[in-house]
This record gives C-alpha cells, structure tokens and sequence, in this order.
C-alpha cells in the first residue's frame, strides 16, 4: 500500500531498523534514532541493487517520489543509479579532509546562522580538528566521533559534549548535502545519550553571595577575575558582554557602558545596543581594572595577547578554583542573573525595568508598544542593587573599602 505523509509522520523508532515500502521500488527506511531515509531499489541485469535519495524530512514524499522516477529512468537505459552516485561522490569528496571542508561549512553555514561563531569555532580547532582534522571527510566513523564526544563526557563537560555533538551532527549533514558523505556517523549517537538540558532555576542566597564573593577575592585567582565575577554579579550583564568589552564603550565620568548590538557578532543576544548605568560600585571596579589593562583596548585582555580576549570558560575555570573547599551548592556565572532579577523582583522594582536592565526582549503585545528605557528606574535599581551587594560583602569587615565615595 503506498505511503501517505500522515501516515510517515505516524510511524515510530523501534529497536531495530525497519522499512515501509511505498510503491515501484520506492522505501523508507526509519532508524532507532528516530531518522528516516529514502531508497530505491531495482534490478538491473539480474541483480539486486539500491541508491540512497535523501533524508526524510528533508526530502518530501513528493520530491521522493521524482527522484525514483528520475532513477527508474537510468534503470531502463542500463545505467546503474547507485553506481553514478558513487562515481559522482568519489569524484567529488576524494580528498576533501575534514579540517578543509570544515572551513567551508563554517562560512556557507555556521557564519549565517549565529552572529557570534567564537564558541563553535573553539570545538572545531580544539576538540575536532586535532582529532579527525585530516581524516576524508567519506571515512569518519562512528567509533571517531564518539571518541571525540566521550572525551569532553569524561572530563565532566556533558554540556559542552552535547554543543560538540550538535557541531558534528551538522558539520557531516551538511556533507551530505554536498555529496561528500554517504552517511551521518553521529546519528548513532542520540542527544539524550550525550547529555539532557535542565531548565535552571538555581538562586544565590544573601549568605551564598556573601560567602562566594569572599572566597573569591581571597583566593590566589587573577585579580582580575576577582573583579570581573563582581561586575557581573552587579550590572548583570551576560558574560560574554564583559569578556569582549572596550574601554571606548565604558563613560566612566557619566557612569554608562555601550555595549554593541549582536548585529555586530559579539555581546549581546539583541539586534539593538544596551546601556548599562554603572553603579558606584561598578565605577570604581572599572577604575581597578583600568591599570591592570596595560594599555590594552579590551577592558580584561586575555593572558597571551593584548589583542584578544580570554577564552569563553576562563572566567568560570576561575571562579571554580576560587570555590575550591566552600560549602556553596553549584552555581555557574549566568545564575547571576536569574539571581538579581528574583531580587529585585521580589523587593518590589516593576518587571518591565528589570527586563529592559537585563537586555531581555519583553514579549507580546506589551512588548510591541511599550519602547520606553526606564533610564532613570535603570540607573536607580542597580545603584540600588550595588548597596546590597556591597553591604553583603562588607557586613562586619570592609573587604573591598571605598566603594561609599561617589565617583
């Protein structure tokens, strides 16, 4: 009985590999992974032979349906469909290797679907190119990636062995597209096996606060950390946004930090430029940073160059040191966010204020016409934010000193 495309959306993984035929030669194959994937199979001087067209969903029952056609077509000339596709393939992928064809994937895909690709590109040149750089692209096998994935599981970064896993995943799609690979060796490898997102929804106490930022500052990590946690803790801001931060964006005097919009590939998750009003605290943060600088145009230059910033864990490695022996449940940098705004929220500052000093898009029909900045509420809250912070951290003993001058 031909296949329907309600009845294809029906169909289920089971343990094992299954088929469904549709009609003349026409089958899909549905895999444990839950990927399904056309064949055509015919006979061509008295032998059983098979091509792969495509991947389901990618490849519509309709298009399908063509390409069998289209094939059953060279059948009745003598011509074998599976044996062009492979001559064609050869042809085309013979000595592609992965660190090439990785760099064609990064400017035809990764660079037009993410503003910012600092992150991908550090997986690709650290974890993936020392390991299967020079391998052709046609034979990655599974057992590569998986070692490539599990390495990143076996340190404890099941998160960033997830990010890899999706990089790979796409990187050998889209050499299938391009005809430089038959198969996908990363779908053996189902996400859930590798690593499953949590929503987070972890919150600092006053005491937690107050016992990190302390352990942090008297810990042997570089002062600059030390100050770069506090900053964000108090203009919650995201932690790339400090990490790639210039000092022409930062108005000491008038207390206001620029941060560029995503358009321009770094910052923020907004197509539009944030303000962040400094704090009195924040000011004088600034300030210690400034001569630890050496001259530098980024606000914290990374260690082996004036020019470039530190890579996007540093902080975070940083921090875990500084915590190394403290009884705080695990947090990690973002949580500084979650945690600000459950504060503020809680004291009473409208939801619309602490979105807009978040840089959070407010949703809706709230969202489409209300386009005010709260600049004066803004600059307000966060001063007002500061002096918690800053009375956690010097309840009893002044630990960081002038921060009640005015700048």
């Amino acid at each position: 009985m031909p296949l329907t495309d309600s009845a294809i959306r029906a169909l289920k993984p089971k343990d094992k590999r299954y088929t469904k035929t549709d009609d003349k030669g026409l089958a899909l194959e549905v895999y444990p992974t839950g990927g399904m994937l056309w064949q055509f199979r015919y006979r061509l001087d008295g032998k059983q032979e098979r091509v792969t067209l495509g991947r389901y969903p990618a490849l519509s029952l309709k298009i399908a349906r063509a390409m069998r056609d289209e094939a059953a077509t060279q059948v009745a000339l003598g011509q074998s469909p599976a044996a062009q596709k492979q001559r064609a393939k050869a042809a085309q992928g013979e000595a592609v290797t992965v660190s090439t064809f990785g760099e064609r994937f990064f400017k035809e895909i990764v660079a037009k679907d993410r503003r910012d690709t600092t992150i991908p590109r550090r997986y690709f040149d650290k974890s993936i190119v020392p390991a299967i750089g020079s391998k052709l692209v046609q034979t990655v096998t599974t057992e590569d990636v998986r070692a490539i994935i599990w390495r990143k599981k076996d340190a404890g970064y099941d998160a960033a062995a997830g990010q890899v896993r999706g990089l790979l995943k796409r990187l050998f799609d889209y050499a299938m597209t391009c005809g430089l690979a038959t198969s996908n060796p990363v779908l053996a490898l189902p996400m859930r096996h590798v690593h499953k997102p949590k929503a987070r929804d972890r919150v600092l106490s006053s005491d937690e606060i107050r016992a990190f930022l302390r352990a942090t500052y008297e810990s042997n990590i570089r002062r600059q950390f030390k100050i770069g946690v506090h900053l964000l803790l108090l203009t919650m801001v995201r932690k790339s946004a400090l990490l790639q931060a210039r000092w022409s964006e930062v108005d000491l005097d008038e207390g206001l930090w620029h941060i560029p919009p995503a358009a321009e590939g770094r910052n923020t998750k907004s197509d539009k430029p944030h303000l962040v009003y400094l704090s009195r605290q924040v000011v004088e943060l600034f300030r210690q940073l400034k001569p630890l600088a050496g001259g530098s145009e980024l606000v914290i230059p990374g260690r082996s160059s004036l020019n470039k910033p530190f890579a996007h864990n540093a902080i975070n490695s940083a921090l875990k040191v500084a915590l190394q022996g403290q009884e705080i449940a695990a947090f990690v940098i973002h949580d500084f966010r979650r945690t600000a705004s459950t504060t503020l929220h809680e004291t009473g500052w409208p939801s619309d204020v602490v979105e807009k000093a978040l840089n959070h898009v407010i949703g809706g029909v709230r969202g489409v016409y209300n386009k005010a900045e709260y600049a004066d509420q803004r600059r307000e809250m966060l001063q007002v934010w500061a002096d918690h912070v800053d009375s956690l951290l010097n309840d009893g003993t002044v630990i960081m000193g002038r921060f009640r001058q005015r700048a």
